[in-house]
């Protein structure tokens, strides 16, 4: 098995130890499984968090598309992922945003309410990919 770390400056840079995606070759048909960090909506110009529960989801799934993009696969080849929301009131506008951005069938994915994210973040979405 091979491992291979995953960076693109299109997507904020890591903020502590760990890499924006991790892909590893473990056969069995597939060319790799894509592990992405979690992204929030940092904006990766500026390193600015965005205003506003939309604007940050809009920039984390941008984030998280550039770290796919970095790896070699789409949101096509995502099959599971995480959501984290630090206010479940917000469950119906990331659904919304979701069903815009992926195609059935759906990856597999949890959404979890959380008290706090990193940088007074709203949101954060991790993904699993399969090339």
């Amino acid at each position: 098995m091979s491992r291979k770390v995953i960076h693109t400056d299109k997507a904020p840079a890591a903020i502590g130890p760990y890499s924006q995606a991790v892909s590893i070759s473990p056969g069995g048909g597939f060319n790799a499984v894509v592990y992405c960090s979690g992204q929030i909506g940092l904006d990766p110009a500026t390193g600015n968090l965005r205003d506003g529960f939309d604007a940050q989801v809009d920039q984390a799934l941008a984030n998280m598309q550039a770290v796919l993009t970095a790896a070699g696969a789409t949101t096509d080849n995502v099959v599971k992922l995480t959501l984290f929301l630090t206010d479940l009131g917000n469950f119906a506008a990331a659904n919304a945003k979701m069903e815009a951005l992926f195609q059935k069938p759906y990856p597999a994915r949890s959404t979890v309410g959380v008290a706090a994210l990193p940088k007074g973040a709203l949101f954060e979405i991790e993904a699993i990919a399969a090339i």
